[in-house]
């Protein structure tokens, strides 16, 4: 990871000062760095020690991040990380820009690797990423979504970028065909747990810990799993506040709409959820080597369903 962020800071550099200075902003606020992460990891497990795996992790950080910069701006967000969003800090415009300055860099970066398969996958990421964020700006406001339609959005959004990171480490190492698709089914599964805990913490978590508000999907008007099941499980009343709350981004009742969700147990079955697509995750690493990167990547999945932010 530290040869990650050497790389990182190289290709951050750009003549243009306004364009270094919300790249360093972003970047320097640090996240979990999951999904660089799990490149190495599943490069390790399967053998690969070349150096285009330093380069491709930093790719698929500055994408992710990229998707920062603009999601914030749609959602049109205060915080991230504990601090200011970029839009926040340098506007909307730079914030814009800035992101699109980081998806032409992750371009020219795919270039290095000289595999056309390396940017077949990436490019179909990233159309996937944005077809997910145009899914999610049409659900938003829509209290009808049901599950299907949440997972698909979460799928193209959030869980594509995991898959894709541990994709690219089985052809770096050109994997047969069968540990390639191994390698990408644990990275959606664990994408699309990841997600859902996500989703859980924004109704059960402690904004100190998340940097970021709680509620904040709700301002947004998003309808996330734990309000879909809510809807189910309550009563005419309970699904009616929530209803009307994600149809008006109306805060002022997200207290009662918290406990509505905790005593229908929907966060519980939101969890059973995430646990059943980290097993998923988990058996896909049966066709991988035996060594520590596997057992680091199981340990992966499994600290998964506990995580606090």
């Amino acid at each position: 990871m530290a040869e990650v962020d050497r790389v990182i800071a190289q290709r951050l550099d750009s003549g243009v000062l306004l364009v270094g200075q919300v790249s360093q902003y972003i970047i320097s606020a640090g996240g979990k760095r999951i999904r660089p992460a799990l490149l190495l990891l599943m490069a390790g497990a399967i053998g690969f020690t070349g150096h285009q795996r330093f380069n491709l992790a930093a790719v698929v950080e500055f994408i992710h991040t990229a998707t920062l910069l603009h999601d914030d701006v749609v959602d049109e967000s205060t915080l991230r990380r504990g601090r200011p969003t970029a839009n926040e800090s340098f506007g909307n415009p730079a914030s814009v820009l800035v992101g699109d300055f980081l998806y032409s860099r992750a371009f020219q970066m795919m270039v290095d690797s000289a595999e056309m398969r390396v940017m077949e996958i990436l490019a179909d990421a990233t159309n996937v990423i944005a077809e997910g964020e145009v899914m999610q700006l049409m659900n938003m406001h829509d209290a009808s979504l049901d599950e299907a339609g949440y997972l698909r959005v979460i799928r193209s959004k959030t869980a594509k970028l995991f898959e894709a990171s541990t994709r690219l480490a089985a052809v770096l190492a050109r994997s047969s065909s069968s540990i390639e698709a191994a390698c990408a089914e644990y990275g959606q599964a664990l994408g699309t747990a990841f997600q859902v805990i996500d989703d859980v913490l924004d109704y059960d978590g402690d904004s100190l810990e998340l940097g970021k508000n709680l509620g904040d999907d709700l301002r947004e008007g998003k309808n996330t799993l734990p309000l879909i099941i809510a809807m189910q499980r309550g009563t005419h009343q309970e699904k009616e506040t929530i209803q009307l709350a994600i149809e008006n981004g109306e805060m002022a009742g997200l207290n009662e709409i918290i406990q509505i969700v905790r005593r229908t147990g929907a966060l519980e079955a939101t969890r059973d959820l995430a646990s059943k697509e980290a097993e998923r995750a988990i058996a896909a690493l049966n066709y991988l080597p035996k060594g520590p990167y596997q057992e680091a990547l199981h340990e992966l999945a499994a600290q998964l369903l506990s995580r606090r932010h």
